[in-house]
């Protein structure tokens, strides 16, 4: 089976974990949207964050961090997978995020899940506001 979700308004943290649950159980899921995800704080401690990671290791030995919206949401599912098991590189097989909605899933409907679009403060930046400001180009 598989689950397609839009990303629309709903906080990455709990989109992530919802998401890193039903991969792991062995459902196949699809996002879309993935730009427009949003990460609740103030802009400075968001970019000081992302900054952060990018500066830390060096360009040849890593770590690496994308800048593109999509891998961003990827990444954060993958850090709540056990990614260096045979579970959780399969699990991270069946995931897709796209950016907008691409052609062949224009017709579908797509889910929200409810708790993930609680916003309980009026701080906060989308993913692909964050995304540009680190140099994304999409």
């Amino acid at each position: 089976m598989t689950a397609y979700i839009d990303a629309d308004g709903l906080v990455l943290g709990r989109l992530a974990t919802n998401i890193a649950k039903r991969i792991m159980k062995g459902e196949n899921v699809v996002v879309v949207n993935a730009e427009k995800a949003i990460i609740t704080g103030s802009k400075d401690d968001i970019m000081e964050r992302y900054k952060h990671k990018k500066s830390v290791g060096s360009s040849r030995k890593g770590p690496y961090y994308s800048r593109m919206p999509h891998m961003m949401l990827k990444r954060t599912v993958r850090g709540m997978v056990p990614r260096n098991q045979p579970s959780g590189r399969l699990a991270m097989k069946r995931l897709i995020v796209h950016i907008s909605v691409p052609e062949e899933l224009k017709g579908q409907k797509f889910e929200k899940i409810k708790n993930a679009s609680e916003i309980r403060t009026a701080k906060y930046m989308r993913l692909g506001e964050v995304a540009k400001l680190l140099g994304a180009k999409f």
